[in-house]
């Protein structure tokens, strides 16, 4: 591997649209601010609607608690590999042919595309409505959990199309560098979806109480009419890129344009939960309270993957649009301060935590013992942060980039980390602050990583 010393002086082969042309030569940060704050609050949105649906389902009993924790793992792969990884992968493709001035490779990308998040959905469908009892049961479910959490996977993954067609239809648009209008959508659909949701799961304003089902319906509903939306405005010519589906042909090779970046990343998400299912099960040795403690940890994560997800998405046509053109150390540039953005802001809150954690964690518990254990977990953890941020946003920016191989690699770093170190740990009964340690050290080397493949990978041809 090699430092890439590729010049900038490569032009556009071809003028492109006036917005899609700004992302070629506008001043990076602000353009980069402009583009992740609407992200950001999309995905603020996403996280209420996890809110209120936990409260929702906390009303109908512990029983409906328990199914939910077996169901979440998959519900949240579903999201994370059709928006992060194979949206990604969209996303790239579309902006490296229009930063190349090649609008009609670009719109005939976005139809495959449209293919792919079909073909997507209908696996995940079919996975779920097959094998989803058999692994909710592999997690751990018995009875009325088991019971529970297979009604509620029926009912969502009955809509997985919708679920996939919406993340890439809106990676689609991204692409071209609209941020806006997808992220406008995705929280009117939570808005629906957090509606729908409480009506139907609780049989508020006279209407039946569907119980599990009717929780999961409000996301079937809300997301099957946010894909008839992005459909409608792509093939009605409204968008920066219309979409002419009478003039479509297949071609392998668009599909390949795809893949290689999504296919790939797909991984990253993947390893990520199979990293949480593991620690969580080796943590569980180590009793409750100390599992709870991780939970309350693992609560803030999860509110700062919304910014992490926000820089790193605004990256990718940034980036792509670079490459397309030639722009290769511009496109190096906007990596790297969309990492540095990410990673001081999470950095800092990761800091915050880790100085004074009972800012946080005063906000759910009173109990001694778990309040000790989140303690710990965010004086280890915390300073990792930093590392956390700048990876994630590093792994989109490569996949702006094309070159996703070794984001992916060191994901599969942190997972190999948690997993060998956990039972190496828990084998030789070390006290439960260094399972915490590892996974801040799991944090820097996956941050490291991730910067290493962006420095000494070649980008461009």
């Amino acid at each position: 591997m090699t430092i890439d010393a590729t010049a900038d002086a490569v032009p556009p082969v071809a003028p492109v649209a006036s917005p899609i042309a700004s992302l070629l030569t506008a001043p990076i940060l602000p353009t980069l601010l402009r583009l992740a704050i609407p992200n950001m609050i999309a995905m603020v949105g996403s996280a209420l609607v996890a809110v209120a649906e936990t409260s929702y389902i906390g009303r109908l009993g512990t029983i409906p608690l328990a199914a939910i924790a077996l169901v979440f793992p998959f519900a949240m792969l579903t999201q994370m590999m059709s928006a992060g990884a194979m949206g990604g992968g969209v996303s790239s493709a579309i902006s490296r042919a229009l930063g190349a001035g090649n609008r009609d490779r670009a719109a005939t990308l976005a139809l495959h595309a449209a293919i792919i998040g079909l073909c997507g959905g209908l696996f995940f469908t079919v996975t779920m409505l097959v094998f989803g009892r058999s692994f909710f049961a592999l997690l751990g479910g018995r009875e009325q959990v088991l019971e529970e959490a297979s009604g509620y996977s029926q009912v969502l993954f009955s809509g997985a199309v919708a679920i996939w067609l919406v993340n890439t239809l809106a990676s689609v648009i991204r692409g071209t560098g609209d941020m806006r209008l997808p992220s406008m959508i995705l929280i009117g659909a939570s808005v629906l979806q957090i509606a729908l949701g409480g009506t139907l799961g609780l049989g508020l304003f006279g209407v039946p109480q569907f119980g599990m089902p009717g929780v999961a319906s409000g996301q079937l509903i809300a997301f099957s009419c946010a894909a008839i939306y992005f459909l409608w405005y792509l093939l009605s010519g409204r968008s920066r890129l219309p979409l002419d589906i009478r003039a479509f042909h297949f071609e392998r090779a668009m599909f390949l344009d795809i893949l290689k970046v999504g296919a790939v990343a797909c991984l990253s998400p993947l390893q990520t939960v199979l990293t949480i299912l593991i620690f969580t099960k080796i943590l569980a040795t180590f009793g409750t309270e100390m599992l709870a403690g991780y939970g309350i940890g693992s609560r803030l994560e999860f509110l700062l993957i919304p910014i992490t997800f926000a820089f790193g998405i605004a990256s990718v046509p940034m980036v792509g649009m670079a490459i397309g053109a030639g722009h290769v150390k511009r496109a190096r540039r906007v990596a790297w301060t969309a990492a540095a953005a990410s990673g001081l802001t999470v950095g800092l809150i990761g800091l915050t935590v880790a100085l004074a954690p009972s800012l946080w964690v005063g906000l759910f518990t009173r109990d001694p013992g778990v309040t000790a254990a989140a303690h710990s977990y965010f004086h280890w953890a915390g300073p990792a942060f930093v590392f956390f941020g700048m990876g994630v946003s590093l792994y989109f920016s490569s996949q702006g980039a094309a070159r996703v191989g070794g984001p992916v690699l060191a994901s599969t770093a942190r997972l190999l980390i948690v997993a060998i170190g956990g039972v190496g740990l828990m084998t030789a009964q070390a006290p439960a602050w260094t399972l915490f340690a590892l996974v801040g050290g799991a944090m820097v080397a996956f941050g490291l990583s991730t910067a290493a493949s962006v420095a000494f990978v070649r980008w461009g041809k």
